[in-house]
């Protein structure tokens, strides 16, 4: 799919301007979106949609601690979709209700070489979501500008803000379900944050009702180097990957040592050999002297080794309908430009792609 179908959709002024705008625009694409995910939660864990509408309550509960504000966002995507909060809300906790037994296959990585730090990652997921993601530039009047690429009807998933903080995500699969924002709601709150102290404080001090693996980065700011951290966020205190190198990896399973080891997860079996594969490939073709540019961490993310479960996720027949991923979009960010680069579908031989600039 080419990214010449996606356009980019500026949202600004009040939270519920910019919802009501995010609503309007993609009104289609988010009926569409909750059509998938009724499919989804049956498929995974044998609730309609509006079964699981009636769970949201408790995420609305910790929404209203965390991030209160975020709701008034909502309510304007709702007002302009003509749905629903209650739809919406479902939207935003979609991995909290199916992530028990539903994971993508996400393949994510933050490098630093030459002064530059670097993120990138596929999003794997299930095709037929492929056609409601969303690019959104959004410059509201409490925080910095900033993008987002995600699903319609959603605050955020994968994106960078104009301070150069910017953040990716890995789904892991996992019985646990606590106290904490949830998943897309902590990103957005993320994305809005100043600085990599404020970035890392919501998995720490807000916390995340559900696991996942936050990739969270910063740009130099005042001679100093850009950081990276993985942090493994769940209810409690997250895990925390270190860059070794220069780089950190994560795929979908928990390794980082210490709080995290006490969350189970239930990894597909292709997390761990992808893992070694991205490390790998980093390793060999991008030490820590090489030139770096999107077109040569677009090969990385192309690549097909023990395909088809591969870092480039293809259509795999072999699977059961409702088990098969494919790469829906591929994202890398050059966060000390300011520059996101996104390819809407596979990486693979789709040279097409849609630049976001946060310098203007």
């Amino acid at each position: 799919m080419s990214s010449t179908t996606l356009h980019v959709t500026e949202l600004s002024g009040s939270r519920r301007e910019m919802g009501e705008a995010h609503g309007l625009a993609h009104g289609e694409l988010i009926q569409r979106s909750i059509e998938v995910y009724d499919r989804l939660f049956f498929d995974f864990v044998g609730l309609s949609w509006q079964q699981a509408r009636r769970e949201v309550g408790r995420f609305e509960r910790m929404i209203e601690r965390g991030f209160p504000e975020i709701l008034d966002e909502m309510e304007g995507i709702a007002r302009g979709a003509g749905v629903e909060l209650a739809d919406i809300l479902t939207l935003n906790c979609r991995s909290e209700i199916s992530l028990t037994r539903a994971s993508g296959g996400c393949s994510a990585f933050a490098l630093a070489r030459g002064g530059t730090q670097w993120l990138a990652q596929n999003w794997d997921w299930r095709a037929d979501q492929l056609h409601n993601v969303v690019a959104l530039d959004i410059r509201g009047e409490q925080a910095a500008p900033l993008v987002s690429i995600g699903e319609a009807g959603m605050v955020a998933k994968i994106g960078m803000n104009a301070a150069g903080i910017g953040v990716c995500l890995n789904a892991i699969r996992s019985r646990i379900c606590g106290e904490g924002l949830p998943i897309h709601v902590a990103l957005r709150k993320i994305l809005e944050c100043p600085d990599m102290a404020s970035a890392v404080a919501v998995a720490t001090r807000d916390r995340v009702c559900a696991p996942a693996h936050f990739l969270i980065a910063s740009a130099a700011v005042d001679g100093e180097r850009g950081q990276a951290v993985g942090l493994e966020v769940h209810p409690g205190e997250p895990g925390r990957l270190a860059p070794e190198r220069g780089v950190v990896t994560h795929t979908n399973h928990l390794y980082a040592r210490g709080e995290a080891c006490q969350v189970e997860d239930f990894p597909r079996p292709d997390s761990r050999p992808r893992l070694a594969q991205l490390d790998q490939l980093l390793r060999e073709r991008l030490p820590a002297d090489a030139v770096v540019d999107e077109a040569r961490l677009f090969e990385i993310l192309s690549d097909h080794q023990g395909a088809p479960l591969s870092i480039c996720r293809h259509h795999n027949p072999d699977q059961p309908p409702e088990e098969r991923m494919e790469t829906l979009f591929s994202v890398v960010m050059n966060l000390d430009a300011r520059r996101l680069t996104l390819r809407h579908g596979k990486p693979c031989g789709n040279e097409d792609t849609l630049s976001l600039s946060l310098t203007d």
